[in-house]
């Protein structure tokens, strides 16, 4: 009996100058996706993708495409060098922006109409950080109801919530800059460990609204199909099921908390998985290890 073989997308928070650039030199695929990206955006993200610069490369706006299309190309490249067979899939799952990547893989989406929608996703969603002073936190060694309960102590009629379960011990916060700062003293004296993030704002929090709401409008005019391959909700963590159920959770995860660590101890229950992260980078893959110590994950960026 073959394996089950799930793919795994990364979001935002991936990204890194040089991304893209190996798997250009060395696959025709590659090469014709950034091309197709830079017409259909109208700038040369390949170009922002190889040589930066950084900051503008780490602007939500940016990011979000640029990972979009970097994973997609690394599928592509690997496909074409028979590292596995596409038709073999049996799973995706994506963090966050990665869930896009992960439903056009499946067949929800063409590959243009996807990108568009990432690139205004990662443009509302910047501008609604940019409209409310806000941040996020990495709290290491709570739980999530630990979490809730720090956050609910020291909102203090702010936003402060728990945004991304990411594994075991790793939770991330959203809210206000206030609240934030407010959430990384009180961590400490509960004995736990905070870090601020460096992002543009409160992203999967009530400060998306706004967003939320453009996405919306944006999804409404988008022609979804049933995806061929299951893909799994970072809402729910459970598998998506009709293309209008797709368009509301795509809409709720903007404001809604990401369950990373539920999605993929729901694939870890699977026998004989085999799992490939796409690019760029291993952020899924050193997840992984604090979800299940026996999971190996291959990273191809």
């Amino acid at each position: 009996m073959a394996a089950n073989l799930f793919i795994l997308c990364p979001g935002q928070g991936a990204q890194i100058v040089g991304m893209g650039k190996s798997l250009c030199d060395s696959s025709v695929s590659a090469r014709e996706l950034f091309a197709v990206a830079g017409k259909v955006l109208g700038f040369d993200l390949a170009s922002i993708c190889f040589s930066g610069p950084e900051d503008r490369l780490n602007q939500t706006d940016i990011s979000q495409p640029a990972i979009y299309v970097a994973s997609i190309a690394s599928f592509r490249a690997a496909v074409e060098s028979g590292k596995f067979d596409a038709g073999a899939v049996t799973a995706y799952a994506g963090l966050s922006l990665g869930e896009y990547t992960a439903l056009h893989l499946s067949g929800a989406f063409g590959f243009e109409d996807g990108l568009r929608q990432v690139a205004q996703r990662g443009r509302y969603m910047q501008e609604a950080a940019v409209a409310s002073p806000s941040g996020m936190v990495a709290l290491v060694g709570a739980d999530e109801p630990a979490a809730r309960k720090l956050c609910e102590e020291n909102a203090h009629g702010e936003v402060l919530v728990p945004a991304n379960f990411n594994a075991p011990g790793q939770i991330v916060l959203s809210g206000s800059s206030a609240a934030c700062q407010r959430a990384i003293a009180a961590a400490d004296a509960m004995g736990f460990r905070a870090l601020p993030l460096k992002v543009a704002g409160a992203f999967h929090s009530p400060l998306m609204q706004s967003a939320a709401d453009k996405m919306a409008a944006e999804l409404a005019a988008v022609s979804f199909s049933q995806p061929a391959k299951t893909v799994y909700s970072n809402v729910t963590a459970r598998p998506h099921a009709e293309p209008q159920s797709i368009k509301r959770l795509l809409v709720e995860q903007i404001v809604s908390p990401v369950r990373w660590e539920q999605t993929m101890q729901a694939l870890v229950a699977e026998p004989g998985g085999r799992f490939i992260e796409l690019a760029p980078g291993n952020t899924l893959a050193g997840l992984a290890k604090r979800i299940s110590r026996r999971l190996a994950i291959e990273s191809i960026g």
